[in-house]
C-alpha cells in the first residue's frame, strides 16, 4: 500500500469529494468538476466521504434494498419506479421457484408465498421479465446480483478516472445510499480496491473505517499527521419498525427518508471506541505515546453541527428548519465561529441519537477537525467543542443540491509543523468550470425541490424565491381588477 508522506516542503494537500451519488453512467459534468480540481490543487490525497452510489437509482431497480436486510429489488420506491419508466429501464417481475412452491403447484396450493429474507433460495430464484422482448430471457437473482456489481463497477471507473489518470491515492467510506444498489458496503470495498491508488485497507475495524498515518517529510517513518476514515452509518430504527414505515415511503421516498423509522444511523460503537485507540497506537509507533494531529472524514453529521448555528424567528430570511430532535426551530449560521465564505442551504440532517462522538475525539486527543457530507447543500465550517466541524457540499450533478456554481469539491492544504493550523477552501464549478451546467433545467429543479411543508417554508424564506411569488401574486391580483373593470 502506498506511504503516505508531507512534501520535501512540509506541504499535504486532500481533496474531499461528498455525495457523487450517481449511477453506471457518471454524468460528464461531475467528470469535468473531478478533473478540473484535481488540476487545480494537485492533490496528494482524495478521499470519498460517503453516497458515491445512487443506490436508488433505476438502474439498481431490481437489486434495491431500501434497508440492510430486506430482499434485493423487494421494496422499491414510486419515484424510482417513474423514473425508470422515463428512461426506459424496464423492471423484471420476480417469479420464484424453489421446491416448496413447486410441490404447492403440483398440489394445487396457492404459490403466492411471500418470503422477505434473504436466502439460499431466494437467491437462486428464477427471476422473469415483464417484458415481450425476445431477447428477455430468464435470469436468476445471482446474475442480477452480478449485473448490479458491474453497474457499480462502472460507476466507480466513471468517478475514478480523473483521479487514476493523475495518479493520486484515495480512499473511501459510506453514506446511508451506497449500499442501495444492493451491493453492501464489505464488498464495495472489494470493488475500490479493483482499482489502483485505493488505501482502503482488508484489514480494517469495519469497511470505512480506518486510519491513514502521513509521515514526515524527512524520510524518518514518523507519522506527522493522520486522515481518519469513519463510517457514519446508515439507517436506524428496528426491522419491524421499518417495515411498518414501507408504505408511506413508498409514497414519499425523499420527504421521508429522513423521518422513516428512527431517522438516520450513527458510527458503530466499535468505531466510537476505535477513535481512541487508533491514537494509542500511532502513539506507539512514534515512540512517544502521543496522539497525532488527525482529522476525520464520515458522511452523516453529529449532533453538535447544529452548535455552529444560531436560533432565529421564523421569519428570518434564508432560514432553515431544523430536522426532527431539531424540528420547530429555524437556524443561521454563527458568523462568530463560522469561517468566511461558509453556506447553510439546508438542515443538519443528523441521527436522534448522540452516540459522543464528538466526545470521544475530544477525549483522545489530536483530533483537530470532522468534516462531513450528506447535506447537500451545505459547505460551512465552524468551531464548537474545541473542534472544527465543517462540510462538503455534493459534487455530483444527477442528485439534489445548490446552484451549478456552489457544487464543488474542499480542498484542504496542511503543513506538517502545524496540521492544526489547515487552510480549507472550496474548488466549485463557478471558480473552476462556469456559472451554468450542461443541464440548467435539471439543476433549477433540484435546487428548489420541494418534498413537504418545511422545505416549502425554506423554499419562501429564501429572498429571491419569495420576491418571485410575491411578484407573481400582485400581476395575477392587477389582472383579476383589470378584468372586473373591463366588466363594468
Amino acid at each position: 500500500m502506498t506511504n503516505l508522506r508531507f512534501r520535501e516542503d512540509g506541504s499535504f494537500r486532500v481533496l474531499q469529494m461528498a455525495d457523487i451519488q450517481d449511477g453506471p453512467n457518471v454524468l460528464p459534468d461531475t467528470i469535468r468538476l473531478i478533473r478540473e480540481a484535481i488540476r487545480k490543487a494537485d492533490p496528494d490525497l482524495v478521499v470519498f466521504t460517503g453516497d458515491q452510489i445512487r443506490g436508488y437509482d433505476p438502474a439498481y431497480i431490481d437489486t434495491f434494498l431500501r434497508r440492510r436486510g430486506e430482499e434485493p429489488g423487494a421494496r422499491v420506491r414510486a419515484v424510482t419506479e417513474v423514473e425508470a419508466k422515463l428512461r426506459g429501464i424496464k423492471r423484471r417481475a420476480r417469479n420464484r421457484v424453489n421446491n416448496r412452491l413447486l410441490a404447492m403447484k403440483s398440489d394445487g396450493g396457492n404459490p403466492d408465498v411471500q418470503q422477505t429474507a434473504s436466502t439460499a433460495s431466494t437467491t437462486s430464484a428464477l427471476v422473469y421479465s415483464t417484458t415481450s422482448d425476445p431477447q428477455d430471457v430468464p435470469t436468476t437473482l445471482d446474475e442480477l446480483m452480478d449485473e448490479t456489481r458491474d453497474k457499480v463497477r462502472r460507476t466507480f471507473a466513471g468517478f475514478l478516472g480523473p483521479v487514476i489518470e493523475a495518479e493520486v491515492p484515495f480512499a473511501a467510506t459510506y453514506g446511508n445510499h451506497d449500499f442501495q444498489c444492493g451491493i453492501l458496503a464489505d464488498e464495495q470495498d472489494g470493488i475500490y480496491r479493483e482499482f489502483p491508488g485505493c488505501l482502503n485497507p482488508v484489514d480494517s475495524l469495519e469497511p470505512g473505517t480506518f486510519a491513514l498515518p502521513i509521515e514526515a517529510s524527512d524520510g524518518s517513518g514518523r507519522v506527522a499527521m493522520s486522515v481518519m476514515m469513519v463510517n457514519s452509518g446508515d439507517y436506524a430504527g428496528k426491522p419491524e419498525e421499518n417495515d411498518a414505515q414501507y408504505p408511506a415511503y413508498v409514497v414519499n421516498p425523499r420527504g421521508l427518508d429522513l423521518a422513516d423509522s428512527d431517522g438516520y444511523g450513527t458510527p458503530s460503537p466499535e468505531a466510537i471506541d476505535w477513535l481512541g485507540a487508533v491514537q494509542s497506537e500511532l502513539g506507539e509507533r512514534n515512540g512517544d505515546g502521543k496522539p497525532v494531529p488527525a482529522i476525520a472524514f464520515q458522511h452523516i453529521p453529529p449532533q453538535e453541527f447544529y452548535d455552529c448555528l444560531k436560533e432565529v424567528p421564523a421569519w428570518t430570511p434564508n432560514a432553515v428548519e431544523g430536522a426532527r430532535t431539531h424540528a420547530g426551530h429555524c437556524y443561521v449560521l454563527n458568523h462568530e465561529i463560522c469561517r468566511p465564505g461558509s453556506r447553510l442551504g439546508e438542515a443538519i440532517g443528523c441521527a436522534d441519537e448522540n452516540v459522543g462522538e464528538v466526545d470521544a475525539l475530544r477525549e483522545a486527543g489530536g483530533y483537530f477537525a470532522l468534516f462531513c457530507g450528506h447535506d447537500h447543500k451545505n459547505a460551512f465550517v465552524g468551531h464548537a467543542h474545541g473542534i472544527d466541524l465543517g462540510y462538503a457540499p455534493t459534487c455530483g450533478f444527477e442528485c439534489y443540491g445548490p446552484k451549478s456554481r456552489y457544487r464543488g469539491i474542499r480542498l484542504f492544504e496542511f503543513h506538517e509543523s502545524n496540521p492544526a493550523g489547515y487552510v480549507t477552501r472550496m474548488l466549485t464549478w463557478g471558480d473552476l468550470v462556469g456559472r451554468y451546467s450542461s443541464n440548467e433545467v435539471r439543476v433549477w429543479f433540484e435546487d428548489h425541490c420541494v418534498t413537504g411543508a418545511i422545505s416549502m417554508r425554506n423554499e419562501l424564506r429564501r429572498p429571491q424565491v419569495f420576491a418571485v411569488l410575491a411578484g407573481a401574486m400582485s400581476l395575477g391580483f392587477m389582472a383579476v381588477i383589470r378584468s372586473l373593470v373591463k366588466k363594468r
